[in-house]
């Protein structure tokens, strides 16, 4: 920046004013006037002058490029290690919920054969969903529905597993969506 401040003072500082002057009847030129003596050049020498002082200006470095970059951190600070550490426990903890869902649910799928097994996996399922307030990571409802309607597709299905069933899908949509403020007596 001082580069371009001093380039454009000594041009300036050599001419306090430039008039058009015109020699003949061929040649027109501009006039330096300074202090009181006139210069004359042509169109040629402005054009250079301004072609170079055009070039010192766009070659000099700007001032953000001339300052130090930023440099990354090389290791990690101690908030983003314990943002960290809370991740790895969230993630173990679902991690752990999902082996818990999938055990009931495949005790479900395959092992239950009695209407009083299915109705207490339904509600273990139910009261893992009030623990965990919601569902775990990994495990959708619509995978639940899909898994639970399928084994109604085979038989056995009586009003008391319905029941169970209808218990579970509306813990699930509660957790997912608890609307606390809801008027219970106003069904609208």
């Amino acid at each position: 920046m001082k580069l371009q401040i001093v380039t454009i003072t000594a041009i300036l500082g050599s001419a306090s004013a430039f008039t058009l002057s015109s020699t003949g009847a061929s040649s027109t030129g501009l006039a330096a006037v300074n202090n009181g003596e006139n210069f004359e050049c042509s169109r040629r020498d402005s054009l250079a002058a301004l072609f170079t002082t055009t070039l010192t200006l766009a070659t000099a470095a700007p001032a953000f490029a001339r300052e130090a970059r930023p440099e990354y951190l090389t290791e990690p600070t101690d908030a983003f290690k314990e943002s960290e550490k809370q991740r790895d426990e969230f993630r173990r903890k679902q991690l752990r919920l999902k082996k818990e869902f999938t055990t009931v649910l495949d005790r479900f799928t395959f092992e239950s054969k009695t209407t009083d097994a299915f109705v207490e996996d339904l509600k273990d399922l139910k009261t893992l969903v009030q623990i965990t307030e919601g569902l775990p990571l990994g495990i959708k409802k619509d995978d639940l529905v899909k898994i639970i309607r399928a084994k109604k597709a085979k038989g056995l299905w009586p009003t008391d597993v319905e029941y169970a069933y209808q218990s579970l899908i509306r813990e699930i949509a509660y957790q997912q969506s608890p609307n606390k403020d809801k008027d219970i007596g106003n069904p609208l």
